[in-house]
């Protein structure tokens, strides 16, 4: 029997508020046990919503993985999140001349976690939408503890930095979160060097996109 197509689209519509709720449920709320209501951390006015895109990621007809997209998230680090920069940053240098989308709530179903293409096709269509939108760089958490935590895909094979922790956030997680950052110009060359099957799956076609953001310093 023929595997079943993988597909992802913008959420836009409440049919597929609902189906992506469901997985939030299941990931968020019943396995991991880090929110209360599913139903609360998307919003119902998406179509409007200009300060965030959300994507469903569906195998055949079945709800199967979300991602989520916050533009220009602040970056202040109040004390009660317990931040610690990993290394000497200067955090002033590190906003100027870049524009950060918070890229999380990357979620999926327990019986599609073992196709990698569900993973990478959320990841391709919120590349581009953020790409589209000339932001320079993701920024995310991932928690240290979590048995699916992607810090080795997400370091190895994307790049992105680790850049310091904090201990509190808006998830209920005793868990350690790591911050990284993506520079997604440089990103888009590192793939583009080894032509492997993330970039063929994630970043291929999008050249103009991405040699149209400026290229900002190490940091």
């Amino acid at each position: 029997m023929s595997r079943r197509e993988v597909s992802v689209v913008k959420i836009l519509n409440p049919s597929d508020r609902a189906d992506a709720v469901a997985v939030v449920e299941q990931v968020f709320q019943q396995e991991k046990q880090w929110i209360r209501r599913a139903d609360d951390e998307i919003p119902r006015d998406l179509e409007s919503n200009v300060r965030s895109s959300w994507f469903l990621c569906r195998v055949g007809d079945e709800p199967a993985g979300v991602i989520r997209l916050f533009y220009d998230p602040p970056l202040e680090a109040p004390p009660e999140l317990d931040f610690k920069f990993e290394r000497d940053i200067d955090f002033d240098r590190v906003l100027e001349g870049r524009r950060f989308a918070d890229i999380g709530r990357f979620m999926i179903l327990p019986k599609y976690r073992r196709r990698i293409e569900v993973a990478l096709q959320l990841m391709k269509v919120a590349v581009a939408e953020t790409v589209e939108r000339g932001y320079t760089h993701f920024i995310t958490d991932v928690f240290e503890s979590d048995p699916h935590c992607p810090l080795d895909f997400h370091t190895r094979v994307l790049g992105f930095e680790r850049i310091g922790t904090h201990r509190y956030g808006e998830l209920d997680c005793s868990s350690v979160r790591i911050i990284l950052v993506l520079d997604l110009a440089r990103a888009y060359h590192r793939l583009a060097r080894r032509r492997d099957r993330v970039f063929r799956q994630v970043v291929a076609g999008m050249q103009e996109s991405f040699e149209a953001l400026p290229v900002a310093p190490a940091l």
